[in-house]
């Protein structure tokens, strides 16, 4: 069970952004969104937890928890896809919201936990789980890991769950209901050999939106594996992960592998695969549900010092080879060009390059020395970068700063440069 301390603090602090613009708080989006805007900001995370959902069984009467459901913006649209949904959160006030949102959804059902567990719920309740953007605002790392056991407890044998983890690299900060506890990969790797999960996701390991996927298997079930137990597993086709094509970089951002396999174990999984490329292993980070016609795809980052050319690419399950070696074209990487992918206001992300509350966000990828980056608007210098690494394998950073108090409303351009190099100038409206 949660420290109350902590359940309490979570519960008044959420109930307080609740009262005060609860669609930005959950979507990050712009103050003061309709609702139309609000649930239309779920497109891109609907994609992938449906992604997931295909790793079940079809049809069914399925059951779906939501842990941190906040006013349904996910829920609502799910519900299409089981005969129940239900979710919970530690906010009351975020839960009365929900149920007003959801009143037109009869098999969705919002309830409040103010003790931040599932304790409502029986055991093999549910046969997907998932959390977004929950987990990296808990300030305890035992409130954390409860949920991940309790979803264990409240799933059925077989059942999926999906969450978002904030895996960057500890901090010595004091965490808050904001910005919340950290747990790196290795940590959640462990977490599901110790329980008997079957890993089948580990994306974005090292950054603040780090995704997970684990299927409930029986306990002693990773105890009880076998190699002499797997059929024939052929690699038919080796292509780059990221592209499609056959030819892999050796390094850089686009140094992702993706093996299709034919005949996989059922029991096989990212803790007892392995890739070698060039003899030596690479990190594993997606194992796909199987395709209409039974292949899998495994994601493998390519390991570093990797030579170019034709490379042996071995499979491995439980220590012992799984397949015969295949072969991957392995091509120089191309220099690294930033590329400033976005300007928007930095609080109302939605307004764009209206700058609406005189903080601006850029993103920018391929940034080899963040440290020597320069902006301006017009004549005005942006001092006070606050530079944050979002994505450490494609070197992406997120710049926030505010603007200087002499620049006024109306149109300006902002420019930036890396270095020597500098971006074309954007066109930014100051409210």
């Amino acid at each position: 069970m949660a420290d109350s301390n902590v359940a309490d603090r979570m519960r008044q602090e959420w109930n307080q952004r609740a009262r005060e613009d609860p669609h930005y708080y959950v979507a990050f989006g712009r103050r003061e969104q309709d609702d139309a805007e609000f649930f239309a900001t779920a497109a891109d995370v609907l994609r992938g937890l449906r992604g997931e959902i295909k790793r079940l069984p079809p049809a069914g009467r399925r059951e779906a928890l939501e842990i941190g459901c906040g006013p349904g913006r996910l829920m609502r649209p799910l519900a299409a896809d089981f005969a129940h949904i239900h979710g919970v959160d530690v906010s009351d006030e975020m839960i009365r919201l929900a149920e007003e949102k959801l009143r037109g959804v009869p098999n969705a059902h919002p309830r409040h936990a103010p003790e931040s567990n599932l304790a409502a719920y029986a055991d093999e309740s549910f046969d997907f789980v998932y959390s977004y953007a929950v987990f990296q605002h808990i300030p305890s790392r035992e409130v954390v890991l409860g949920y991940l056991a309790e979803a264990r407890r409240v799933l059925r044998p077989g059942g999926i769950l999906r969450c978002q983890i904030n895996g960057l690299p500890e901090s010595s900060a004091r965490y808050t209901t904001w910005e919340g506890v950290r747990i790196q990969a290795a940590e959640v790797a462990a977490f599901a050999w110790r329980h008997d999960f079957q890993l089948l996701a580990l994306e974005g390991a090292a950054t603040q939106y780090m995704w997970t996927t684990w299927r409930k298997q029986p306990t002693g079930w990773r105890a009880s594996l076998r190699p002499e137990a797997a059929p024939g597993t052929r690699i038919r086709a080796i292509s780059n992960a990221l592209t499609g094509d056959p030819l892999v970089p050796a390094s850089g951002p686009r140094a992702f592998a993706a093996l299709r396999l034919e005949h996989l174990p059922g029991g096989a999984d990212l803790l007892n695969l392995e890739v070698r490329i060039g003899g030596v292993p690479g990190a594993l980070s997606y194992l796909g549900p199987p395709e209409w016609d039974g292949v899998v795809q495994l994601n493998v980052g390519v390991p570093a010092g990797t030579r170019t050319g034709l490379v042996p690419v071995e499979l491995l399950w439980l220590g012992r080879p799984l397949a015969e070696a295949a072969w991957m074209r392995v091509i120089p990487p191309g220099p690294l060009v930033p590329r400033l992918l976005s300007v928007r206001d930095g609080v109302n992300l939605l307004s764009g390059t209206r700058i609406v509350s005189r903080w601006i966000k850029l993103v920018i990828e391929e940034l080899a020395h963040p440290e020597r980056l320069q902006a301006r608007v017009d004549e005005w210098p942006l001092g006070d970068l606050d530079i944050f690494c979002t994505g450490p394998l494609e070197q992406r950073y997120e710049i926030n700063a505010r603007l200087p108090d002499a620049v006024p409303a109306g149109p300006h351009q902002l420019q930036v440069r890396a270095g020597p190099r500098p971006f074309p100038p954007v066109a930014i409206e100051v409210a």
